[in-house]
This record gives structure tokens, C-alpha cells and sequence, in this order.
């Protein structure tokens, strides 16, 4: 199997472990946060700087490689990996998600989901086979069945159509696969925000049989105490034996809250985003750079950080860069905030291993402003 996955510890005062997941391109500490490199590139950074962060895996988009550069060309370029000069594990989400946020631009069917590009408008069509070919020729080492992202809020009924079809469109991608020593393969578990159809989903994409599970519809609009509840009840029906990843989430206190319900990996484009926003997290809290008030600031963004941006620039020289479009202002505010969640996360690891996870989730958000 490409995908092998090795629980080390569990956490005495939570639900939280330490593992390893083994893949083609190289073991995974866990729990992991994963940069997302949404078209084969984390944004404004090479992929040597991802590297020299920490960044043990990063996440790519199946919905947006298939339409540019195309899924054959990345195939001829020897993959992903070689296309993009990244020699560490590559996730590959299956393009739901995307392709079911275009709304009125496309048509769910129990076959696939007719759509038009965001791009041109052209007509394409993503089926569970499709979305697995167009992984397989990526050559990621961890592919996502295609699965139906259920919004939020939705009825119970929607809920439940929704869920039903992603376990049968999960059993179709694992027949389609084949190349189970180059690739893994992670089933997805809906329901919207209702127990019993996550427990008949966890139920359904368990008997099909997959060698790592994530848990979607999540963080998609409803509160983080919804989310953390679902979280409490949807984690522990998975196999303690094998990977869990809960999808889309970012914040230093989701992050905490999924780990210490037994989430062993998440993604987010929040570090990124926010960053070419001027936002940035520091020890004490999430700064707007932006603003004023920094403009004869000369400090570093966070005295607590030694990445390589907190080490050479200040506070002042960022907001200039930031205020005058200058991308080096992006490029520096993204160093730090990818740093800095890679940074949290070995950090939370540590904590497990010691046992004070829930001690360190306390002091963490005492300085953060997360509780006063």
C-alpha cells in the first residue's frame, strides 16, 4: 500500500495522538498541518521555501490543475512532483468541493456533475471515475474520493440524498483505482450536521474500505461550537488504525480543537489568504499590518518568531510593501504565517509527547486573546 499509517501515542487528557504516515515520497509527522499549493504552487513562495519551513506536505487542486495547465500535459511533465520540483508528499483534494461552489454553473447527476468553467464558461463534466483519472495522471500520494460537500444549512432531506450519493460515488473511485503502491486513496464522511447520517456515512465509507478517512462539511459556515460538536461525535467512529483529516480548517484554535478530538491532519488556504490580506498571526494575536499604527513601527511582527521574515524586516518596512502593492510584502507575510502554523503544530506534537497538550492549549490561547 502507498499509504501506511503508525498511531506512536495517544494523549492521556484527550483524544489527541501522535503518528506517522508513510507515503512514497516520505513519512508525515502527525498531527500535520498541510499549505495549500491550490495550482501546483503555495502562493507567491517556491517550493524550496515551503521546504526550508517545515512543510512536510503540501495540497493541490484537482478542480483547477484539470482545467489549467490539464491534467495530460502535468502527466507529461513526469507528474506533479517533477512539474512543480517537490520531492515531499503531495495531497490531491477530488475537485467536489470546488466544482459544487459554482452553484447555478453546474448540474449534480448520480453520475457526475456537468459544469462550466469559472474560467471561459466552457462545458466540462467530472464524474467519481474522472476525478480518479485526473489524480492518477497528477500522481499525488494521497487522492480524495469525489464526494458531494454538503452545504450549510441544508435540510435534512438534502442532507441525506447528498450523503448516500458520496458513498456511492466513494465505491466507485475505489473500483476505479488500481495503482494502490503508487497512490493512496481517502474516503470522505458527509451528513451535513446531522448525527445519525454521519454515522451511517462513517459507517458506509468504513465498509468500503480505505487506507485513510477525512471528514468533510465541516467548517463551512456554522458556528465552532457545531463544528466541535460533530467533531466529538464523527471522530471516534473512524479506525483508530488509520489516518484522519479533517478538511478546510486553519485558525490556530480550530487546529487545537480538531486535534485534541483525534484529527491527524487539516489544510487551509486561511495562512495564505490573510497574509496577502496584511494579516498576520503573532504569539499575542492576529495583527492587521496594514494599519496605521505600524507605520513607524520597527519591531519585529512577533518577538516570539525566528522565521527568517521576523529575523530581517519590520513591522514598518512590511506595511510599506503591503501599502505600495509591492509582492515582496505578500511573499513576507506568507513566510511567517505558514511558519508559524508549521511551527504551532510541531509545538502541539511536542505537547502530546509530554503530555501537556491541554496545558499548552490554555497557555497558547491565554496569549493568543482566545480567552482572557
Amino acid at each position: 500500500m502507498a499509504i501506511e499509517y503508525r498511531l506512536l501515542k495517544e494523549s492521556t487528557d484527550c483524544s489527541a495522538r501522535l503518528g506517522e504516515i508513510k507515503t512514497p515520497h516520505g513519512i508525515i509527522e502527525t498531527p500535520i498541518f498541510m499549505p495549500v499549493g491550490t495550482k501546483a504552487t503555495v502562493k507567491t513562495m517556491t517550493p524550496e521555501e515551503v521546504k526550508r519551513l517545515g512543510a512536510q506536505i503540501i495540497l493541490s487542486n484537482t478542480y483547477h490543475l484539470y482545467l489549467k495547465p490539464g491534467h495530460r500535459l502535468i502527466k507529461d511533465a513526469g507528474g506533479l512532483h517533477k512539474f512543480m520540483n517537490w520531492d515531499k508528499p503531495i495531497l490531491t483534494d477530488s475537485g467536489g468541493f470546488q466544482v459544487f461552489s459554482l452553484g447555478d454553473l453546474r448540474k449534480i447527476t448520480e453520475e457526475g456533475v456537468e459544469f462550466r468553467s469559472h474560467i471561459d464558461g466552457s462545458s466540462h463534466f467530472i464524474s467519481p471515475e474522472k476525478s480518479i483519472e485526473i489524480q492518477n495522471f497528477l500522481g499525488s500520494d494521497i487522492m480524495m474520493a469525489f464526494d458531494e460537500c454538503t452545504p450549510y444549512p441544508s435540510s435534512y432531506e438534502y442532507a441525506k440524498k447528498s450523503m448516500e450519493r458520496t458513498t456511492r460515488w466513494a465505491k466507485r473511485c475505489k473500483d476505479y483505482h488500481q495503482d494502490w503502491k503508487r497512490q493512496g486513496l481517502f474516503g470522505i464522511i458527509q451528513g451535513g450536521m446531522y448525527k445519525d447520517l454521519r454515522e451511517k456515512s462513517a459507517q458506509g465509507i468504513i465498509d468500503i474500505g480505505f487506507p485513510g478517512y477525512a471528514i468533510g462539511g465541516l467548517s463551512v459556515g456554522e458556528s465552532k461550537e457545531l463544528m466541535c460538536e460533530m467533531l466529538d461525535f464523527t471522530t471516534p467512529l473512524l479506525p483508530k488504525d488509520k489516518p484522519r483529516y479533517l478538511m478546510g480548517v486553519g485558525t490556530p484554535d480550530y487546529l487545537f480543537e480538531s486535534v485534541i478530538r483525534g484529527i491527524d491532519m487539516a489544510d487551509c488556504v486561511y495562512p495564505t489568504r490573510i497574509a496577502r490580506n496584511g494579516a498576520v498571526m503573532t504569539s499575542r494575536g492576529r495583527l492587521t499590518i496594514r494599519n496605521a499604527k505600524y507605520s513607524r513601527d520597527f519591531s519585529q511582527l512577533d518577538p516570539e518568531c525566528d522565521c527568517y521574515t521576523c529575523r530581517n524586516y519590520s513591522r514598518a518596512y512590511i506595511r510599506h510593501l503591503l501599502n505600495v502593492n509591492e509582492v515582496l510584502g505578500a511573499r513576507l507575510t506568507t513566510i511567517h504565517n505558514l511558519y508559524f502554523l508549521i511551527k504551532l503544530m510541531e509545538n502541539i506534537r511536542k505537547a502530546i509527547k509530554e503530555d501537556r497538550l491541554m496545558e499548552y492549549r490554555e497557555e497558547f490561547y491565554k496569549k493568543y486573546g482566545y480567552i482572557n
